[in-house]
């Protein structure tokens, strides 16, 4: 005996509202997958993120001047540049603010250490004349380093542009008369786009070293933030195979700019 769909369904309805959910469910799932794929096929979702030069120019300003007047902390500081280096800026876009093209090809790298380069900003209608923030480029030889070292009064964040390197940080735990006590924070790989922040608070202490030739770190840096502290803004150089301590710390030697350069440049 032959039995019908509709006798079936009459005999098992909730098996039917089970399997009407199933298909909705379905269409829904292939409609949402569609229109993503859309979106980042257009790459829409990626241009909603970006802001425009003048915009760009404008936070990154605006947040150096938080800081120096203290109305966010220096952690807070480090959070908002990275994300505007690495999330808010499309590369290419930085690479043209910067003339790029021009430095890479203009450049001589040096054999020890890294070469400095201070590009210029193009005036651009409705960004400030004066920025509170400075600019730099560090240019590399493969197996040459930004050598190690902390800093004082200041806050900086990299970014690769070009190239591949080996980054470290380590915080900067204590100060003493010959030696800096450090922690390793960060120990990875950094390609194009990705890119890495120090402060007094946090991540204090740095070092890139190059692994590709030519590659080039983009720089940006507040100075004075701490100007009731006693130090002037600057750079400290350490050696960071000290001797090893509990907790994963390190009592790293202080060290001149000539013997870090002969260590790791």
């Amino acid at each position: 005996m032959k039995t019908s769909i509709t006798e079936l369904e009459d005999s098992n309805p909730t098996a039917v509202s089970s399997r009407r959910d199933f298909t909705k469910r379905s269409i829904q799932a292939l409609l949402t997958i569609s229109l993503l794929d859309h979106l980042c096929s257009a790459n829409l979702l990626a241009a909603n993120a970006k802001l425009t030069a003048k915009q760009w120019l404008n936070e990154v300003n605006q947040i150096g001047v938080d800081i120096k007047g203290r109305k966010i902390k220096q952690v807070e500081w480090q959070a908002q540049i990275e994300d505007l280096l690495k999330n808010k800026i499309a590369l290419p876009d930085l690479l043209k603010l910067i003339d790029f093209d021009r430095i890479a090809k203009t450049t001589k790298l040096v054999d020890n250490g890294a070469r400095s380069i201070r590009p210029r900003f193009p005036k651009i209608e409705g960004a400030p004349d004066k920025l509170v923030f400075g600019k730099q480029i560090f240019a590399l030889k493969k197996g040459r380093s930004v050598v190690p070292h902390g800093h004082n009064n200041m806050a900086t964040a990299f970014l690769v542009l070009k190239g591949n390197f080996h980054g470290r940080h380590y915080d900067r735990v204590t100060d003493e008369k010959k030696h800096m006590i450090i922690k390793p924070t960060i120990d990875a790989k950094f390609g194009p786009g990705t890119g890495s922040s120090i402060s007094d608070e946090k991540d204090n202490v740095h070092w890139f070293k190059a692994e590709d030739e030519p590659a080039f770190i983009f720089n940006i840096h507040v100075f004075g933030l701490n100007p009731g502290a006693g130090k002037r803004t600057s750079r400290v150089y350490i050696d960071p195979n000290g001797e090893k301590l509990d907790d994963g710390l390190i009592r790293a030697r202080l060290i001149d700019s000539k013997e870090a350069h002969q260590r790791y440049g």
